[in-house]
């Protein structure tokens, strides 16, 4: 009976050091860099869908008990999450993931941010005071992101350091050979006036050399009325635009009503991982957001 037990704890103990990490990734972007990296080596839950708008979500039972689970929290921060992540880490009770534990991470502190605010005004609409969230539009961001992941998996599971040392050296070859081969095919876009639905393509302009003329939304995260986007028509008869830009998750009918009326195309893009059906992971995100730019210009 002493040999059983003994063997018993034996395979326990084995089970637990090769137990995948359980990881809570607030978008889809971050479940997909994720996996690059780690591979069978995490459980990896999305929070959000690719047609979810990520600044909206309800703190559900669901979310809340998958965050009591995890070893390693993967979100973009810079505010996105502000409107419910505090209640599911709150709620969750887990601090292995809360702000400053080791298995807390944020994207955003690893890159460059844009549109940080000189002022900050509840006035001035949805505005973010580390600046514009929405580092995932710009393949460039992940390569940094990507570094800092990778050594807080390391932290979080040393015994597997360097499978993650090759899995994020393969990436990084492959993801800039990718990114090389977008920006020869975005080359027509360079200096292409766009209007935006929502600010929420910064980056993407900042990568491709595209100028925005303006949004439709009269303040961020605000919903525009007719007479709004009335104004908007006629400062579009003085500063052309080529095309506007929605994310797939953003009601269509703001856009639609500029597009028909100034007879330029609204142009959807997937915006994250999951936004359409060609955009199953971080490669097809980028194809299939090239190829509906390009296509908008035609």
């Amino acid at each position: 009976m002493k040999k059983i037990m003994q063997f018993m704890a034996l395979l326990l103990a084995c089970g637990n050091a090769h137990a995948a990490l359980n990881v809570f990734a607030c978008e889809p972007e971050w479940a997909a860099l994720t996996q690059q990296l780690a591979g069978d080596k995490a459980n990896i839950y999305t929070a959000t869908g690719g047609l979810q708008d990520p600044h909206r979500v309800e703190a559900r039972p669901s979310l809340i008990a998958k965050a009591r689970r995890a070893d390693l929290l993967v979100c973009t921060g810079a505010e996105l999450e502000i409107g419910w992540l505090p209640v599911v880490l709150r709620e969750s009770g887990n601090p292995a993931i809360q702000p400053g534990a080791d298995g807390y991470f944020e994207a955003a502190p690893a890159v460059h941010m844009l549109e940080v605010p000189t002022r900050l005004d509840r006035a001035d609409g949805d505005v973010h005071a580390q600046g514009n969230p929405h580092i995932q539009t710009d393949p460039r961001n992940f390569l940094p992101v990507a570094e800092q992941l990778a050594q807080r998996l390391i932290r979080l599971d040393p015994d597997n350091a360097g499978y993650y040392r090759q899995r994020l050296g393969a990436f990084n070859q492959q993801w800039r050979a990718a990114i090389a081969k977008w920006q020869e095919r975005a080359a027509p876009l360079k200096g292409v006036a766009i209007v935006v639905q929502h600010k929420g393509f910064p980056y993407l302009s900042d990568w491709l050399g595209l100028v925005e003329v303006t949004a439709l939304e009269p303040k961020p995260g605000m919903e525009p009325s007719v007479s709004y986007l009335s104004q908007v028509l006629e400062q579009l008869k003085q500063h052309p635009a080529r095309m506007v830009l929605r994310a797939a998750y953003q009601d269509g009918r703001p856009s639609e009503w500029i597009a028909e009326r100034v007879h330029i195309p609204a142009v959807v893009l997937p915006f994250t991982v999951g936004g359409d059906g060609a955009a199953g992971d971080l490669y097809g995100l980028f194809d299939d957001t090239v190829t509906r730019l390009l296509a908008g210009l035609k």
